[in-house]
């Protein structure tokens, strides 16, 4: 793989503050970032040397602060280029950076601001302040709250605005000599049971993950690319791959304005590569299904025909199937069909980077075979985050795509994916226990899941905990059983239960906007909570879960279900911000329904 001449490599770069500064040194007047003005309605550039400038700005109301380097400071903020610039201004300050989710429940935010020792924090406004306030402990260590865009009376004394804490004038940015090795920022896990963990990550943890991130997919014009950052930066996959790739890169990143209004950004912004989880090509696929069901059987046919031919044409590219003579019908039905797919994505999309969780495969299918080029990858918090990575010279669906460069991929015990390389984390923050339990004294990382290695080829073939065990001996994985479940269009969530019991049972959230019409369908008041627990309903519904299980094993059977329209949501605490359920969680607080299906 070549090196690109405005690449910055890791060593070059040795901190993470130092890769900012180099690339505002070498590409000032290239456009850096750019967002939504909501007072204007239109989509301001930023260029690096206006980054540099608004960043030694931060930096000086930080110094205000009379913070000592390795002191903690935390930023809750949506992705923006303010984000950006409070980190950039800590770390260039020896500062450990500690990301928070918007959507995290105040409790959760000050038990990591406890745990973590935070001295300074930034949120959006006031009101995001009152709603944590009131969870802050007296011996809290923390000393400034800053707000982004509210004014405040001022009656608490370590509450800011912007307006009154941010110098005015700019100054250079000091050039500060870190040390890589040293610890850059701590990322909570959003786990789903228990207490958030803090993965402690250095400099070079990251830098190295991004550039061989960047080896890996093989990006030939990155001045060209332009990222849609729509994943929060608080997590670390959007991080890497849609902050310091582009970054060290010297491509182009605009922020989304939410996920609600993805697809109109999409078309605005045009983008070249994303950062995303399965979620979003989940929904995208649901309204193309739903679109679908209202057109022609000859309309139905004809997509069909076109995502079958897709994936026999994208497989004879990649030398993983014969060549058979339908693929050249692919032209035609690309541009009939094809097309029109792409340019819900905005019509330039050439990379999207997809991991989190596994996509279903009807999902890739279909995708892939329009001529999207979606590469999943693998990776967790602890390892930077990214492992393995599906790339243009090697792309296999149902993978997590090959070991990238500089990483040890093995199998150990119990099939368990385990890692090893400078990215894995330093250990886990004021947890010596939980590190120990997770790297091994030789340094390999314990990943939790169970994989296949084929080549350097990787497959995840499920989670060491994440099986249910019927009282027949029979394991069943819940979570490929809900992915299957929730594709159909009837249904946004669902939980497959059934731990010890001689059969499955689901807890199942009805889709808001479909259920008035599956109520009208089975001549039931949409408006009445009783309507849910409809026997004939509750039989209909089984006959759609069958029909998306029919793949799996007999006994992989669900025979019972419970009906909700009320969504697990992360305010009301059963979902990660990563939109993870917590499997422990909903079950405690439906143990009564549960209970009940097995009567």
């Amino acid at each position: 793989m070549r090196i690109l001449p405005q690449l910055i490599p890791c060593n070059t770069a040795g901190t993470l503050d130092r890769l900012f500064r180099i690339r505002c040194l070498t590409s000032p007047d290239r456009m850096a970032y750019r967002y939504f003005d909501r007072e204007t309605k239109t989509w301001p550039e930023v260029t690096w040397k206006e980054m540099a400038d608004l960043t030694s700005r931060w930096q000086q109301g930080l110094q205000q602060e009379n913070l000592d380097k390795g002191d903690r400071v935390a930023i809750q903020l949506k992705n923006s280029i303010e984000w950006i610039a409070f980190e950039q201004a800590a770390l260039g300050l020896g500062l450990v950076v500690v990301p928070l989710y918007v959507d995290d429940r105040a409790d959760n935010v000050a038990y990591i601001l406890q745990d973590a020792g935070v001295k300074v924090l930034l949120v959006n406004d006031d009101k995001q302040w009152q709603d944590l306030s009131v969870h802050i402990d007296e011996d809290s260590q923390l000393k400034r709250v800053v707000l982004l865009d509210n004014d405040n009376d001022d009656s608490n004394p370590i509450l800011s605005t912007v307006g009154n804490w941010l110098p005015a004038e700019p100054v250079h940015l000091q050039e500060r000599g870190g040390d890589p090795d040293k610890l850059a920022t701590i990322v909570y896990t959003s786990g789903t049971t228990g207490r958030p963990k803090g993965v402690m990550l250095s400099h070079k943890n990251i830098l190295f993950d991004s550039e061989s991130l960047i080896k890996t997919i093989g990006i030939d014009d990155p001045y060209n690319l332009e990222f849609l950052s729509f994943l929060p930066l608080s997590h670390m996959y959007e991080r890497t791959v849609g902050y310091y790739v582009p970054m060290m890169a010297g491509a182009k990143v605009s922020y989304a304005r939410s996920v609600q209004t993805l697809a109109e950004d999409f078309q605005t912004i045009k983008p070249t590569i994303i950062a995303t989880v399965p979620r979003i090509f989940e929904r995208f696929y649901d309204k193309m299904q739903q679109k679908l069901s209202k057109q022609s059987i000859v309309s139905r046919s004809i997509f069909r025909f076109a995502v079958y031919v897709g994936w026999k044409h994208f497989n004879f590219k990649q030398k993983t199937a014969w060549f058979n003579p339908v693929i050249l019908f692919n032209p035609v039905l690309n541009k009939i069909i094809g097309k029109k797919v792409q340019q819900l994505l905005g019509g330039r999309l050439q990379i999207a980077a997809s991991g989190g969780a596994a996509l279903p495969e009807t999902v890739a299918k279909t995708f892939v075979g329009l001529g999207i080029n979606i590469f999943q990858g693998y990776g967790m918090t602890e390892s930077s985050p990214a492992v393995t990575m599906n790339n243009f010279s090697l792309n296999i669906p149902a993978s997590v795509g090959e070991i990238m460069p500089g990483v040890e991929l093995r199998i150990g015990d119990n099939d368990e994916l385990l890692i090893k390389g400078p990215m894995v984390m330093l250990g886990y923050w004021n947890n010596h226990q939980a590190t120990s339990e997770v790297i091994s004294d030789d340094g390999w990382l314990h990943t939790g899941d169970k994989a296949r290695i084929d080549g350097r080829v990787v497959y995840i073939t499920g989670r060491i905990k994440d099986i249910l065990i019927l009282s027949n001996g029979e394991k069943v994985p819940p979570v490929d059983m809900e992915l299957a479940i929730t594709l159909q269009p009837e249904f946004d969530q669902a939980l497959v239960v059934g731990e010890g019991k001689s059969y499955i049972s689901a807890l199942v959230v009805l889709n808001g906007e479909n259920w008035p019409q599956i109520a009208q369908q089975h001549g039931l008041d949409p408006l009445d909570p009783e309507s849910l627990k409809d026997k004939k309903l509750m039989s209909a519904m089984q006959k759609v879960i069958a029909k998306a299980l029919h793949d799996f094993p007999g006994y992989a059977k669900v025979r019972r279900v419970s009906l909700s329209l009320q969504p697990w949501t992360i305010e009301d605490g059963f979902m990660t911000p990563t939109l993870k359920i917590k499997r422990p969680k909903v079950i405690e607080a439906c143990q009564a329904e549960i209970d009940a299906m097995y009567k």
